[in-house]
């Protein structure tokens, strides 16, 4: 079961370009993309409603699709406009649309109420396309629950040991017990790791006479949505009482997208604001980052193979899981509210 009423990353912006059609299973529905002579992104069911044929698998015909079964061709509002040897089309014969903005090279797509898609709501992430930073596009396919995604993205003390030669540090950083906030649909993470070693992806792109202190502060949100301020300063030089002369900074932007139960679309970017006009600065980041996600990947995987095996296994929750519990709680708020909501209105899911 999913959260239907939320804004949910489809694609990249890239991902979508001139005549293409992005094929992309989004919670168990199947959803194709393209985008108008205009520039507009559209969002179609892809299943044509005659016998159920991917409509990513036809053609573009201006701003409208042709599927390439039978011939029925459909307009950007899903309506089919077109059946050969039939003069007469059928009213219902549409395929569902689905609400999309375009917003700072992601394309985000609303699969509940399209009356409730209120794009004021989606998450500021402009530093993926703001000129003051640079950072480059990732995408990372996953065979596992995005929830145990999120768990993992929930705590990072798991840095050390998952990514000692990329991400991670010294093993003291996860020794640090995180500061929780709980917001309105997730919640506010704050790590500060005072006097500790520079991690190898820093020490790749600037030399340190020394170690640093380094900061992770993050808004976890519904329906997977991180956006992170992170980075690190000389020691003592006050970072954490806010100046940041000397530092090198960081706003990564991740995004999970369920794409089944047991799948999930990942994508990610971690901006910077320094060296913006050293291209291999940025490629060095974002390489490392990549690596690092990889890493994650082989874990979480192995993870989830090992709970497939006995289902009812019961995971024993530690200190360091505050922020784990509290947001599968929020998402569990969440799936109550809409099933509640379905019942009251007779909509079924």
């Amino acid at each position: 079961m999913f959260i239907k009423n939320t804004w949910y990353v489809a694609a990249w912006s890239h991902e979508v370009e001139g005549s293409n059609i992005l094929s992309r299973t989004i919670i168990s529905q199947p959803i194709m993309l393209y985008r108008k002579d205009g520039g507009e992104v559209v969002a179609l069911h892809d299943r044509c409603c005659h016998r159920g044929a991917p409509l990513s698998m036809g053609r573009r015909e201006g701003d409208c699709v042709r599927c390439m079964y039978h011939g029925l061709k459909f307009d950007s509002r899903g309506a089919c406009v077109e059946a050969p040897a039939q003069e007469r089309i059928p009213p219902q014969a549409k395929v569902q649309t689905f609400p999309v903005v375009e917003r700072h090279r992601w394309i985000w797509i609303w699969m509940g109420d399209p009356a409730l898609a209120d794009p004021s709501t989606i998450p500021d992430t402009h530093w993926l396309d703001d000129p003051d930073w640079r950072g480059l596009p990732g995408y990372i396919h996953y065979h596992v629950n995005y929830l145990l995604i999120c768990d993992n993205l929930l705590d990072f003390s798991h840095l050390p040991y998952v990514h000692p030669t990329t991400l991670g540090g010294g093993e003291d950083y996860a020794k640090i017990q995180p500061k929780v906030e709980r917001l309105k649909d997730g919640v506010l993470i704050t790590r500060w790791t005072i006097d500790t070693e520079p991690p190898p992806f820093a020490m790749a792109v600037r030399e340190w006479s020394g170690n640093v202190d380094r900061w992770n502060i993050y808004e976890f949100t519904i329906p997977a949505i991180l956006r992170m301020d992170s980075g690190m300063a000389p020691t003592g030089t006050g970072a954490s009482a806010g100046t940041r002369e000397g530092a090198i900074e960081f706003r990564g932007c991740q995004a999970l997208t369920p794409e089944t139960e047991n799948s999930t679309h990942y994508f990610f970017s971690h901006p910077h604001n320094f060296a913006i006009d050293q291209p291999e600065i940025t490629q060095s980041i974002h390489q490392s980052v990549v690596d690092a996600f990889e890493e994650d990947r082989d874990i979480i995987t192995a993870q989830h193979k090992n709970l497939v095996l006995d289902p009812s296994f019961k995971m024993m929750a530690f200190g360091i899981d505050g922020a784990l519990s509290q947001f599968r709680w929020a998402v569990t708020q969440r799936l109550d509210q809409e099933r509640k909501a379905r019942e009251e209105t007779g909509v079924q899911a």
